[in-house]
């Protein structure tokens, strides 16, 4: 494998590629967000299938694709003025470090359902109205429904069997009438 340096070398010679391709490229300069939004979705499928299939050399060059797409938006964030790669490796970076306070904090987690519930505890703190808004609403309508369905599960709206989900309802139904019966 690589050192750090050459990896950086090569992330650098990625980022210059993209410079003289905004500059000298027909194509490329004329790409926006939006016109780039559907190809990257494309590209995300095309990994999954290669995923799918454990073939690493095609995994390797959808990973390339989608580090393309990745620089891509930083690059036309940095020319609107509004980010740049820098800036959208630091925030994720950020958001790692103070997403995994079991890590760089002193908060102590017993196993890998307990970090799930952290995340989403601590992006609700991070003013997410709701588990449920981190869901993209451009997801597909079976892929969505199951995100959604992580999303609760870490919450604690998980159960075993309908009956369960029924005593819920019943007990949200109740305390509704409750409160409606005293307003």
């Amino acid at each position: 494998m690589h050192s750090k340096e050459e990896k950086l070398k090569a992330l650098e010679r990625l980022l210059d590629i993209m410079d003289d391709l905004r500059t000298g490229c027909p194509w490329d300069k004329k790409q926006t967000l939006d016109s780039l939004r559907h190809l990257t979705i494309e590209e995300v499928y095309e990994l999954a299938d290669a995923i799918i299939e454990k073939d690493m050399a095609e995994i390797k060059k959808e990973l390339g694709d989608l580090l393309l797409h990745i620089v891509f938006y930083a690059k036309i964030g940095s020319e609107t003025g509004d980010f740049d790669i820098a800036d959208v490796a630091n925030a994720i970076s950020d958001k790692l470090v103070y997403r995994h306070p079991h890590i760089y904090g002193d908060v102590k987690v017993k196993d890998e359902k307990e970090v799930k519930e952290n995340w989403e505890k601590l992006k609700l703190k991070e003013g997410k109205k709701s588990v449920l808004e981190g869901v993209p609403k451009s997801l597909p309508a079976l892929v969505k429904a199951m995100r959604l369905q992580d999303k609760v599960k870490g919450v604690g709206f998980d159960w075993d069997n309908a009956g369960q989900v029924w005593d819920k309802v019943q007990e949200e139904l109740q305390e509704f009438k409750t409160e409606a019966d005293q307003n």
